[in-house]
Protein backbone atom coordinates (compact mmCIF):
# COMPACT_ATOMS: atom_id res chain seq x y z
CA UNK A 1 0.00 0.00 0.00
CA UNK A 2 1.73 3.29 -1.17
CA UNK A 3 0.41 6.65 -0.32
CA UNK A 4 -0.86 8.12 -3.83
CA UNK A 5 -1.09 6.71 -6.88
CA UNK A 6 -2.04 9.03 -10.36
CA UNK A 7 -3.47 6.44 -13.00
CA UNK A 8 -4.57 6.68 -16.60
CA UNK A 9 -3.30 10.04 -17.25
CA UNK A 10 -3.10 10.69 -20.87
CA UNK A 11 0.54 11.88 -20.96
CA UNK A 12 2.88 11.59 -18.10
CA UNK A 13 5.80 13.52 -19.40
CA UNK A 14 8.76 12.71 -17.25
CA UNK A 15 11.28 15.43 -18.40
CA UNK A 16 13.78 12.94 -17.24
CA UNK A 17 17.73 13.42 -17.48
CA UNK A 18 20.50 13.11 -15.60
CA UNK A 19 22.20 16.49 -16.46
CA UNK A 20 20.60 19.38 -18.29
CA UNK A 21 19.52 18.84 -21.39
CA UNK A 22 21.28 19.82 -24.56
CA UNK A 23 20.71 20.14 -28.35
CA UNK A 24 18.49 17.59 -29.96
CA UNK A 25 18.02 16.00 -26.21
CA UNK A 26 15.92 19.12 -25.70
CA UNK A 27 12.97 17.45 -28.12
CA UNK A 28 12.90 14.42 -25.89
CA UNK A 29 10.03 15.33 -23.08
CA UNK A 30 9.67 11.38 -22.16
CA UNK A 31 6.14 10.29 -22.97
CA UNK A 32 4.39 7.52 -21.34
CA UNK A 33 0.47 7.61 -22.59
CA UNK A 34 -1.87 6.24 -20.47
CA UNK A 35 0.73 6.68 -17.56
CA UNK A 36 0.58 6.60 -13.57
CA UNK A 37 2.97 7.66 -11.07
CA UNK A 38 3.41 6.25 -7.46
CA UNK A 39 4.30 8.51 -4.36
CA UNK A 40 5.33 7.43 -1.05
CA UNK A 41 6.78 9.62 1.44
CA UNK A 42 6.83 12.53 -0.68
CA UNK A 43 8.56 11.20 -3.37
CA UNK A 44 8.20 9.21 -6.49
CA UNK A 45 8.39 5.71 -6.11
CA UNK A 46 7.82 4.26 -9.53
CA UNK A 47 6.76 5.81 -13.16
CA UNK A 48 5.40 3.89 -15.90
CA UNK A 49 2.20 2.79 -17.74
CA UNK A 50 -1.48 2.39 -15.98
CA UNK A 51 -1.72 -1.24 -16.36
CA UNK A 52 1.95 -1.83 -15.05
CA UNK A 53 1.57 -0.09 -11.96
CA UNK A 54 -1.93 -1.00 -11.01
CA UNK A 55 -0.56 -4.41 -11.42
CA UNK A 56 2.35 -3.64 -8.86
CA UNK A 57 0.62 -1.01 -6.60
CA UNK A 58 -2.22 0.05 -4.72
CA UNK A 59 -3.49 3.09 -2.58
CA UNK A 60 -6.50 4.31 -0.54
CA UNK A 61 -5.73 7.90 -2.23
CA UNK A 62 -5.64 7.63 -6.31
CA UNK A 63 -6.35 10.48 -8.43
CA UNK A 64 -7.78 9.49 -11.86
CA UNK A 65 -6.10 11.63 -14.29
CA UNK A 66 -8.30 10.46 -17.47
CA UNK A 67 -8.00 12.81 -20.12
CA UNK A 68 -5.51 14.50 -18.47
CA UNK A 69 -1.16 15.33 -18.46
CA UNK A 70 0.80 15.12 -15.50
CA UNK A 71 4.18 16.56 -15.71
CA UNK A 72 7.07 17.94 -13.81
CA UNK A 73 6.38 21.18 -11.58
CA UNK A 74 7.52 23.72 -12.86
CA UNK A 75 11.49 25.83 -11.78
CA UNK A 76 11.54 29.48 -12.07
CA UNK A 77 15.51 29.90 -11.36
CA UNK A 78 15.70 33.80 -11.64
CA UNK A 79 13.32 35.44 -9.95
CA UNK A 80 12.93 38.73 -7.77
CA UNK A 81 9.88 38.28 -5.85
CA UNK A 82 10.34 39.92 -2.77
CA UNK A 83 9.71 43.40 -3.05
CA UNK A 84 7.52 46.12 -1.25
CA UNK A 85 5.02 48.21 -3.11
CA UNK A 86 4.93 48.29 -7.28
CA UNK A 87 5.84 50.91 -10.27
CA UNK A 88 2.88 51.27 -11.63
CA UNK A 89 3.58 55.03 -12.56
CA UNK A 90 6.51 53.65 -14.19
CA UNK A 91 4.79 51.12 -16.96
CA UNK A 92 3.11 54.35 -17.56
CA UNK A 93 6.12 56.12 -18.49
CA UNK A 94 7.20 52.94 -20.52
CA UNK A 95 3.93 53.36 -22.63
CA UNK A 96 4.97 56.94 -23.42
CA UNK A 97 8.34 55.92 -24.59
CA UNK A 98 10.70 55.97 -21.72
CA UNK A 99 13.16 53.13 -21.91
CA UNK A 100 14.35 51.59 -18.50
CA UNK A 101 17.47 52.85 -18.27
CA UNK A 102 16.22 56.42 -18.74
CA UNK A 103 13.39 55.30 -15.61
CA UNK A 104 16.47 54.31 -13.70
CA UNK A 105 18.64 57.49 -14.67
CA UNK A 106 15.44 59.58 -13.25
CA UNK A 107 15.67 57.98 -9.77
CA UNK A 108 12.94 55.06 -11.12
CA UNK A 109 13.76 51.32 -11.59
CA UNK A 110 15.39 49.24 -8.71
CA UNK A 111 15.99 52.46 -6.65
CA UNK A 112 12.14 53.10 -6.89
CA UNK A 113 11.52 49.82 -5.23
CA UNK A 114 14.85 50.06 -3.05
CA UNK A 115 12.97 53.25 -1.06
CA UNK A 116 9.57 50.72 -0.50
CA UNK A 117 11.90 48.18 1.00
CA UNK A 118 13.90 50.32 2.86
CA UNK A 119 10.58 51.20 4.74
CA UNK A 120 9.55 47.98 5.32
CA UNK A 121 9.43 45.21 8.02
CA UNK A 122 10.20 41.74 7.37
CA UNK A 123 7.21 40.70 8.14
CA UNK A 124 5.73 43.76 5.69
CA UNK A 125 8.18 41.83 3.01
CA UNK A 126 6.61 38.40 4.08
CA UNK A 127 2.97 39.64 3.94
CA UNK A 128 3.47 41.50 -0.06
CA UNK A 129 5.59 38.65 -1.53
CA UNK A 130 3.10 35.40 -0.27
CA UNK A 131 0.21 36.33 -2.55
CA UNK A 132 2.47 36.62 -5.45
CA UNK A 133 4.22 32.95 -4.61
CA UNK A 134 0.57 31.90 -4.32
CA UNK A 135 0.02 33.21 -8.29
CA UNK A 136 3.09 31.40 -9.21
CA UNK A 137 1.93 28.33 -7.29
CA UNK A 138 -1.16 28.31 -9.17
CA UNK A 139 0.35 28.23 -12.46
CA UNK A 140 2.27 25.93 -11.14
CA UNK A 141 5.87 26.60 -10.05
CA UNK A 142 6.84 24.37 -7.55
CA UNK A 143 10.58 25.61 -7.38
CA UNK A 144 11.72 28.63 -7.31
CA UNK A 145 15.01 31.30 -6.70
CA UNK A 146 15.05 34.60 -4.77
CA UNK A 147 17.31 36.89 -4.76
CA UNK A 148 17.92 39.91 -2.51
CA UNK A 149 18.81 43.21 -4.72
CA UNK A 150 16.27 45.82 -3.62
CA UNK A 151 18.05 46.95 -0.24
CA UNK A 152 21.12 48.16 -1.11
CA UNK A 153 22.30 48.57 2.09
CA UNK A 154 23.23 45.60 4.33
CA UNK A 155 20.64 45.68 6.87
CA UNK A 156 18.14 45.83 3.92
CA UNK A 157 19.69 43.11 1.99
CA UNK A 158 19.89 41.17 5.42
CA UNK A 159 16.13 42.09 5.64
CA UNK A 160 15.21 40.49 2.24
CA UNK A 161 17.11 37.54 2.72
CA UNK A 162 15.34 36.77 6.07
CA UNK A 163 12.13 37.58 4.45
CA UNK A 164 12.97 34.73 1.79
CA UNK A 165 14.09 32.89 4.67
CA UNK A 166 10.60 32.83 6.37
CA UNK A 167 8.92 31.95 3.09
CA UNK A 168 10.69 28.97 2.15
CA UNK A 169 9.21 27.83 5.63
CA UNK A 170 5.98 28.30 5.37
CA UNK A 171 5.01 28.14 1.80
CA UNK A 172 4.91 25.30 -0.53
CA UNK A 173 6.98 26.63 -3.24
CA UNK A 174 10.84 25.74 -2.42
CA UNK A 175 13.03 28.57 -2.57
CA UNK A 176 16.72 29.01 -3.40
CA UNK A 177 18.26 32.29 -2.07
CA UNK A 178 20.62 34.70 -4.12
CA UNK A 179 22.29 37.44 -2.79
CA UNK A 180 22.17 40.22 -5.19
CA UNK A 181 23.86 43.33 -3.15
CA UNK A 182 25.32 44.76 -6.75
CA UNK A 183 21.74 44.87 -8.10
CA UNK A 184 21.95 48.61 -8.41
CA UNK A 185 24.35 51.88 -7.46
CA UNK A 186 22.33 53.34 -4.30
CA UNK A 187 22.58 57.36 -3.87
CA UNK A 188 25.73 58.85 -2.63
CA UNK A 189 27.74 56.26 -3.35
CA UNK A 190 30.09 55.86 -6.66
CA UNK A 191 30.18 52.46 -8.05
CA UNK A 192 33.71 52.00 -6.96
CA UNK A 193 32.55 52.54 -3.19
CA UNK A 194 29.36 50.71 -3.23
CA UNK A 195 31.68 47.62 -4.53
CA UNK A 196 34.10 47.96 -2.02
CA UNK A 197 30.92 48.27 0.73
CA UNK A 198 29.81 44.78 -0.91
CA UNK A 199 33.07 43.34 -1.09
CA UNK A 200 33.69 43.96 2.56
CA UNK A 201 30.76 44.59 4.46
CA UNK A 202 27.83 43.04 2.86
CA UNK A 203 29.17 39.82 1.86
CA UNK A 204 30.76 38.91 5.42
CA UNK A 205 27.53 39.62 6.77
CA UNK A 206 25.40 37.88 4.45
CA UNK A 207 27.66 34.87 5.18
CA UNK A 208 27.05 35.33 8.90
CA UNK A 209 23.33 34.95 8.04
CA UNK A 210 23.47 32.14 6.15
CA UNK A 211 25.70 30.18 8.18
CA UNK A 212 22.72 30.45 10.84
CA UNK A 213 20.28 29.85 8.19
CA UNK A 214 18.46 26.73 7.28
CA UNK A 215 19.88 26.97 3.71
CA UNK A 216 22.08 24.47 1.89
CA UNK A 217 23.33 26.76 -0.39
CA UNK A 218 23.42 30.65 -1.22
CA UNK A 219 24.25 31.97 -4.54
CA UNK A 220 25.93 35.35 -5.12
CA UNK A 221 24.82 37.63 -8.18
CA UNK A 222 25.72 40.91 -9.86
CA UNK A 223 24.25 42.89 -12.50
CA UNK A 224 26.98 44.04 -15.28
CA UNK A 225 25.56 46.58 -17.08
CA UNK A 226 26.19 49.87 -17.94
CA UNK A 227 25.59 52.46 -15.51
CA UNK A 228 25.56 49.20 -13.02
CA UNK A 229 28.92 47.33 -12.21
CA UNK A 230 31.57 46.87 -14.50
CA UNK A 231 33.31 43.95 -15.55
CA UNK A 232 35.73 44.88 -13.46
CA UNK A 233 33.88 45.64 -10.15
CA UNK A 234 31.67 42.44 -11.15
CA UNK A 235 34.66 40.10 -11.19
CA UNK A 236 35.77 41.30 -7.34
CA UNK A 237 32.17 41.21 -6.31
CA UNK A 238 31.59 37.53 -7.40
CA UNK A 239 35.23 36.32 -7.02
CA UNK A 240 34.87 37.63 -3.83
CA UNK A 241 31.59 36.17 -2.81
CA UNK A 242 32.58 32.75 -4.26
CA UNK A 243 36.06 32.80 -2.39
CA UNK A 244 33.73 33.22 1.22
CA UNK A 245 31.74 30.05 -0.06
CA UNK A 246 28.71 31.22 -2.65
CA UNK A 247 28.15 29.75 -6.06
CA UNK A 248 28.00 32.28 -8.90
CA UNK A 249 25.04 33.90 -11.10
CA UNK A 250 25.34 36.71 -13.26
CA UNK A 251 22.87 39.19 -15.02
CA UNK A 252 24.56 39.99 -18.08
CA UNK A 253 24.23 41.23 -22.23
CA UNK A 254 21.16 42.46 -20.95
CA UNK A 255 21.70 45.86 -23.39
CA UNK A 256 25.03 45.70 -23.36
CA UNK A 257 27.57 43.28 -24.08
CA UNK A 258 30.76 43.71 -21.59
CA UNK A 259 31.73 40.61 -21.44
CA UNK A 260 29.77 39.47 -18.95
CA UNK A 261 29.38 36.20 -20.20
CA UNK A 262 33.21 35.08 -20.26
CA UNK A 263 33.72 36.35 -17.26
CA UNK A 264 31.33 34.63 -15.46
CA UNK A 265 32.08 31.10 -17.46
CA UNK A 266 35.80 31.84 -15.93
CA UNK A 267 34.29 32.01 -12.47
CA UNK A 268 32.42 28.52 -13.61
CA UNK A 269 28.77 30.30 -12.94
CA UNK A 270 26.07 28.44 -12.45
CA UNK A 271 23.91 29.94 -14.72
CA UNK A 272 24.14 33.19 -16.83
CA UNK A 273 21.16 34.99 -17.00
CA UNK A 274 19.59 37.57 -19.66
CA UNK A 275 21.72 36.94 -22.68
CA UNK A 276 19.48 39.60 -24.88
CA UNK A 277 22.77 40.74 -26.73
CA UNK A 278 25.42 38.25 -26.17
CA UNK A 279 27.44 37.37 -29.44
CA UNK A 280 27.92 33.82 -31.93
CA UNK A 281 31.30 33.64 -30.29
CA UNK A 282 30.18 33.97 -26.63
CA UNK A 283 27.25 31.45 -27.54
CA UNK A 284 29.57 29.05 -28.28
CA UNK A 285 31.61 29.26 -25.29
CA UNK A 286 28.70 29.28 -23.45
CA UNK A 287 27.42 25.89 -25.20
CA UNK A 288 30.97 24.49 -24.57
CA UNK A 289 30.69 25.06 -20.93
CA UNK A 290 28.78 23.15 -18.09
CA UNK A 291 26.91 26.71 -17.13
CA UNK A 292 23.11 27.02 -18.26
CA UNK A 293 21.84 29.98 -19.96
CA UNK A 294 18.87 31.68 -18.38
CA UNK A 295 17.05 33.72 -21.28
CA UNK A 296 13.53 35.55 -19.57
CA UNK A 297 11.34 36.31 -22.70
CA UNK A 298 8.64 38.29 -20.15
CA UNK A 299 11.18 40.89 -20.01
CA UNK A 300 11.48 42.03 -23.81
CA UNK A 301 7.59 41.45 -24.11
CA UNK A 302 6.75 43.83 -21.01
CA UNK A 303 9.48 46.34 -22.40
CA UNK A 304 7.52 45.96 -25.68
CA UNK A 305 10.49 44.67 -27.65
CA UNK A 306 10.12 42.83 -30.13
CA UNK A 307 14.49 41.68 -29.78
CA UNK A 308 14.63 38.64 -27.68
CA UNK A 309 17.97 36.43 -26.92
CA UNK A 310 18.45 34.37 -28.96
CA UNK A 311 17.50 31.24 -27.17
CA UNK A 312 16.97 29.06 -30.71
CA UNK A 313 20.78 29.85 -30.62
CA UNK A 314 22.09 28.85 -27.85
CA UNK A 315 19.94 25.02 -28.30
CA UNK A 316 21.30 24.55 -31.99
CA UNK A 317 25.25 25.36 -30.80
CA UNK A 318 24.81 22.55 -28.12
CA UNK A 319 23.78 24.57 -24.76
CA UNK A 320 22.03 24.07 -21.99
CA UNK A 321 19.23 26.96 -21.66
CA UNK A 322 16.36 27.43 -19.00
CA UNK A 323 13.64 30.16 -18.95
CA UNK A 324 12.53 31.96 -15.83
CA UNK A 325 9.74 34.38 -15.55
CA UNK A 326 11.74 37.17 -13.51
CA UNK A 327 8.82 38.20 -11.88
CA UNK A 328 9.57 41.57 -10.49
CA UNK A 329 8.08 44.73 -10.25
CA UNK A 330 9.57 46.88 -12.93
CA UNK A 331 10.70 44.82 -16.18
CA UNK A 332 8.59 41.65 -15.55
CA UNK A 333 5.32 41.75 -12.97
CA UNK A 334 4.74 38.00 -14.07
CA UNK A 335 4.05 35.27 -11.89
CA UNK A 336 3.34 32.36 -14.81
CA UNK A 337 5.95 30.55 -15.98
CA UNK A 338 3.40 28.86 -19.09
CA UNK A 339 3.22 32.35 -20.52
CA UNK A 340 6.94 32.61 -20.61
CA UNK A 341 6.87 29.31 -22.70
CA UNK A 342 4.45 30.19 -24.58
CA UNK A 343 6.69 33.39 -25.62
CA UNK A 344 9.15 31.54 -26.03
CA UNK A 345 7.62 29.64 -28.88
CA UNK A 346 6.78 32.23 -30.38
CA UNK A 347 9.62 34.58 -30.78
CA UNK A 348 12.11 32.22 -29.98
CA UNK A 349 11.36 29.60 -32.14
CA UNK A 350 11.27 26.83 -29.90
CA UNK A 351 9.47 23.63 -30.23
CA UNK A 352 7.16 23.30 -26.78
CA UNK A 353 8.71 20.31 -25.82
CA UNK A 354 12.18 22.61 -25.57
CA UNK A 355 10.41 24.96 -23.49
CA UNK A 356 8.82 22.65 -21.17
CA UNK A 357 12.60 21.13 -20.62
CA UNK A 358 13.84 24.74 -20.10
CA UNK A 359 11.20 25.22 -17.58
CA UNK A 360 11.63 21.78 -15.66
CA UNK A 361 14.77 19.57 -15.56
CA UNK A 362 17.54 22.34 -17.23
CA UNK A 363 16.06 25.18 -14.67
CA UNK A 364 16.23 22.89 -12.20
CA UNK A 365 20.05 22.10 -12.71
CA UNK A 366 20.80 25.61 -12.93
CA UNK A 367 19.76 26.50 -9.32
CA UNK A 368 21.59 23.26 -8.30
CA UNK A 369 18.19 21.45 -7.84
CA UNK A 370 18.52 18.93 -10.07
CA UNK A 371 18.84 15.55 -8.78
CA UNK A 372 15.86 16.31 -6.50
CA UNK A 373 13.40 17.96 -9.11
CA UNK A 374 12.63 18.81 -12.52
CA UNK A 375 11.42 15.55 -13.78
CA UNK A 376 9.47 12.54 -12.73
CA UNK A 377 11.73 10.09 -12.20
CA UNK A 378 11.96 7.39 -9.23
CA UNK A 379 13.42 8.89 -6.20
CA UNK A 380 12.96 12.85 -6.89
CA UNK A 381 10.48 14.49 -4.61
CA UNK A 382 6.90 14.27 -6.05
CA UNK A 383 6.23 17.74 -7.59
CA UNK A 384 3.80 17.16 -9.94
CA UNK A 385 1.12 19.09 -11.95
CA UNK A 386 -1.72 17.62 -13.70
CA UNK A 387 -3.20 19.50 -17.00
CA UNK A 388 -6.51 20.10 -17.64
CA UNK A 389 -5.50 18.69 -21.38
CA UNK A 390 -4.67 15.50 -22.74
CA UNK A 391 -1.67 16.88 -24.83
CA UNK A 392 1.37 18.97 -22.89
CA UNK A 393 1.88 21.07 -25.87
CA UNK A 394 -1.00 22.92 -24.95
CA UNK A 395 0.78 24.46 -21.89
CA UNK A 396 3.08 26.70 -24.50
CA UNK A 397 -0.06 26.65 -27.38
CA UNK A 398 -2.74 28.29 -25.34
CA UNK A 399 -2.29 31.28 -23.26
CA UNK A 400 -4.02 34.18 -21.18
CA UNK A 401 -5.88 31.51 -19.48
CA UNK A 402 -4.02 28.75 -16.98
CA UNK A 403 -4.25 24.80 -17.44
CA UNK A 404 -2.56 23.67 -14.44
CA UNK A 405 -5.63 22.10 -12.75
CA UNK A 406 -3.92 20.32 -9.71
CA UNK A 407 -0.14 21.33 -8.29
CA UNK A 408 1.12 18.76 -5.81
CA UNK A 409 3.95 19.33 -4.22
CA UNK A 410 6.06 16.81 -1.98
CA UNK A 411 2.82 13.94 -2.97
CA UNK A 412 0.79 16.72 -1.48
CA UNK A 413 -2.07 18.64 -3.01
CA UNK A 414 -1.26 21.69 -2.33
CA UNK A 415 -3.29 23.70 -5.14
CA UNK A 416 -6.41 23.23 -7.23
CA UNK A 417 -8.91 24.82 -9.60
Amino acid sequence: MVDLIIKNAAQVVTCAAPHPKRGADMLDVGIIPDGAVVIQDGRIIAVDTTQAILAQYTADNVIDASGQTVCPGLVDPHTHVVYAGDRIDEFEMRIKGATYMEIMAAGGGILSTMQAVRRASVDDLVAQTRPRLDAMLRHGTTTAEIKSGYGLDTASELKMLQAIEILDRTHPIDIIPTFLGAHAIPPDYTAEAYTELVIHEMIPAVMDWFNQSHFDRLYIDVFCEENAFSLEQSHRILSAGQAAGMLVKAHVDEFNALGGVSMALDLQAASVDHLDVTSAEEIQRLAQSGTVGIVIPAVNFNLGSTHFADARGIIDAGGALAFTTDINPGSAPCPSMPFVMALACRYQKLLPAEALNASTINAAYSIGMGASVGSIEPGKQADLLILNTPDYRHLAYEFGGNLVRTVIKCGVVVAKQ
